[in-house]
């Protein structure tokens, strides 16, 4: 019998990907360059030649054994020594070898951190605006996500809200910064009040409350800043990383845990990580991409577009008289709509080919988030369109 659970979700398909499917069907009729999609987030630099050069350079010269063969269950070795040496140099904790976990992306870290500190029944906290997929991947595992809404003003944390909702049955809390809708990044303050609210109910409740960190946009910051890193501030966080943003390498699927040093059971949750891949089929991402990125370990991509993209849309955004945040990082800004229905405000946008992705999904009604991740010269065209469209359908 198939999965009933399964055959009800090909009911409820994700809104960014059916309107990415949309734009590149009308992409067919009238050319893609004349669509101005802001639906999908996905990186559009090229990879860091050096990340180039070092698998070439591998398929070239390293024994096929070696790139090819399968890779230990808890990740090579040298490559989660390399990953430590990093953070340990970039942020100051205590990393080891035996506190990293090479996974496949940012989602496949999730699988497991979830799995590892939850049980079913469990509570997870996350904050609105949130990733609309946080819903399956924490609610698979048997545990139940519920989501904390929003401070509009700032999408910083709604501490007066969480403290409501911090009780005994929460086991975790799921946090994205930069944030994937907003682009805000939690600023230190917000994090130094996370972590003390977070040990005040750890004593309260008489058990860890781990903080599970999904930091795939972390390099992705403005204004020459540097996003603060949460494992500083709270002992109980796995950081949940992906090299997909950073590098611009979403295809390639890989990433890594990292437990802090001080968590609880730090020295046994990457073993447990591994028995958890059992279960759940991951095997580890391939040898190949574990070794090349740890020859680039402390480089990026040339991530400026993001930056210059995001100017020209808030400053076009702000004289047309939407409310907006301006955003820290990431490639997405997340406007207030012009009419409380963000799915309307959305369909009238499509009439001038222009592809904005309602908020509701995001846990956060009437905004709309763009995902700026395209070339500049596609944004400025966009931008007398964006007027017209404003200008047309709400006067203004």
């Amino acid at each position: 019998m198939i999965n009933e659970m399964y055959r009800e979700r090909l009911n409820n398909k994700s809104v960014i990907r059916d309107l990415a499917e949309y734009a590149a069907r009308r992409g067919s009729e009238i050319g893609y360059e004349n669509v101005f999609d802001y639906s999908l987030g996905n990186p559009s630099v090229p990879t860091n030649p050096d990340f180039t050069k070092a698998v070439i350079d591998m398929y070239e010269n390293e024994p096929p054994m070696k790139i090819h063969s399968y890779s230990p269950t808890l990740g090579i070795t040298a490559v989660r020594e390399t990953i430590a040496s990093s953070l340990k140099r970039r942020f100051g904790l205590d990393y080891e070898a035996k506190h990293i976990f090479p996974v496949s992306g940012a989602a496949g870290a999730l699988a497991h951190a979830l799995r590892a500190v939850t049980k079913p029944g469990d509570t997870v906290l996350t904050f609105a605006p949130y990733f609309p997929e946080y819903t399956p991947y924490v609610n698979d595992t048997g545990a139940v996500l519920k989501v904390v809404p929003a401070r509009t003003e700032d999408f910083q944390i709604n501490f007066s809200e969480f403290e409501k909702m911090l009780d005994s049955d929460v086991a975790a809390v799921l946090i994205n910064s930069p944030n994937n809708p907003s682009g805000i990044v939690y600023s230190e303050d917000t994090l130094k009040q996370l972590s003390s609210m977070l040990g005040d109910a750890e004593k309260k409740y008489g058990h860890d409350i781990f903080l599970i960190s999904d930091e795939p946009y972390r390099e992705i910051v403005f204004d020459g800043k540097k996003c603060p890193y949460p494992s500083r501030y709270y002992p109980n966080t796995l950081s949940c990383y992906s090299f997909s943003k950073g590098l611009s390498l979403p295809g390639e699927r890989i990433g890594y845990i990292a437990v802090n040093p001080a968590a609880s059971g730090a020295d046994i949750l990457v073993p447990i990580f591994g028995q958890i891949s059992r279960g759940i089929g991951h095997n580890c991402p391939t040898s190949t991409m574990q070794l090349a990125v740890a020859k680039v370990i402390d480089e990026t991509s040339d991530l400026s577009v993001y930056e210059t993209n995001m100017n020209l849309l808030y400053d076009k955004l702000v004289e047309l008289g939407f409310t907006v945040v301006r955003p820290g990082g990431t490639f997405y800004i997340f406007p207030k709509a012009l009419e409380d229905d963000a799915y309307a405000f959305s369909k009238k946008a499509m009439k001038y080919d222009l592809i904005l992705v309602p908020s509701d999904n995001f846990g956060c009604p009437g905004y709309f988030r763009m995902a700026y991740c395209i070339d500049t010269e596609k944004v400025e065209r966009s931008l007398p369109v964006l007027e017209e469209f404003v200008r047309t359908e709400y006067g203004r």
